[in-house]
């Protein structure tokens, strides 16, 4: 079996896209549709070799159920939760949300031959993923908080969703300290090394793909952070109580009791200011730094540069 962590579902930017990405999964997992059926029937699913040729023959989105189904079968488990989230994402970009019939009928027969090997080029490397400490729940909900169909009428948008200042006020986003453009706000660990889990912290946009940042409006101007990852599923970022980490930002899998965040433009500074809901204190760049691994802190509104960030739709 082939590493299948090499794959992220994350990769697809639509539906064909994904279903590729399903094919090389099935590579990856050395495992024919033979083998896949029995492997499936042993997890409990029902996942008939001929409906899984048919669906890797199809360019639309498989019903979920299928999916999890396939994923689980392919040796995936752990994942099963990113790969939903990233078929869903797709669904809501294209307006549907489950596969549509549109390919040759199922014949019932085994197709285990040479055409089901993927042929595309290995996907891009991604960031080494750092030792966490904390347990991060995979997602298992079916669909994504898309909240910012209720909001885009209560805000001043672009074409790209943006506000008239150009900050993204949902979805896909980047967050960039406005001093260092090229530094995103992404997982890493406490300088310190005084906390075993991850924390937000400023690395270079280029090497920083993972986790995705996802802007969740929550209603009143207020927002979750996201971030999704293809092996640790969803967290929110949250801010730390007392403890070696105080006021940094930790993803947590919690995402109902996670900080929410008011978006601040204005003051006279490019960019935006980040407060956590619940008080008057800006989220800022530790000890006023630029340099890579400085960590995102809660500290008191100053109105300087290092509190203030791009949003952009990513």
């Amino acid at each position: 079996m082939g590493n299948l962590g090499e794959l992220s579902p994350y990769e697809a930017k639509d539906a064909a896209g994904f279903v590729e990405s399903m094919r090389r999964l099935k590579a990856l997992s050395g495992r024919t549709y033979r083998e896949l059926e029995e492997q499936a029937a042993r997890n409990g699913d029902v996942l008939a070799r001929s409906t899984l040729a048919d669906l890797l023959r199809r360019t639309s989105l498989p019903r979920p159920e299928l999916l999890a189904a396939f994923v689980r079968a392919c040796g995936d488990e752990r994942r099963v939760g990113a790969w939903l989230d990233a078929r869903e994402r797709i669904a809501a970009g294209a307006g549907t949300g489950s596969a549509t019939p549109g390919t040759a009928p199922d014949t019932g027969t085994d197709t285990d031959t040479d055409t089901d090997k993927p042929q595309s080029a290995e996907p891009p490397a991604e960031r080494p993923r750092r030792s966490r400490g904390r347990t991060v729940a995979l997602v298992t909900a079916l669909t994504l908080p898309l909240l910012a169909v209720a909001a885009w009428g209560l805000l001043p948008h672009g074409a790209d969703g943006s506000d008239a200042s150009g900050t993204a006020t949902d979805g896909w986003v980047t967050v960039r300290p406005v001093r260092t453009p090229d530094l995103c706000l992404t997982d890493g660990r406490d300088r310190a090394g005084a906390y075993g889990s991850a924390v937000a912290v400023q690395l270079p946009c280029a090497r920083s793909t993972v986790p995705r940042t996802y802007l969740e409006p929550v209603g009143e101007g207020l927002y979750r952070i996201q971030w999704h990852h293809p092996e640790e599923g969803k967290g929110c970022l949250t801010v730390m109580g007392p403890g070696p980490v105080k006021g940094m930002l930790e993803p947590r899998n919690d995402c109902v009791h996670a900080t929410l965040f008011r978006l601040e433009a204005g003051g006279g500074g490019e960019g935006v200011r980040i407060l956590p809901a619940t008080g008057s204190r800006c989220i800022g760049i530790a000890d006023d730094l630029t340099v890579e691994g400085a960590e995102a802190v809660e500290e008191r509104c100053t109105g300087e540069a290092d509190q203030r960030f791009l949003v952009r739709a990513d």
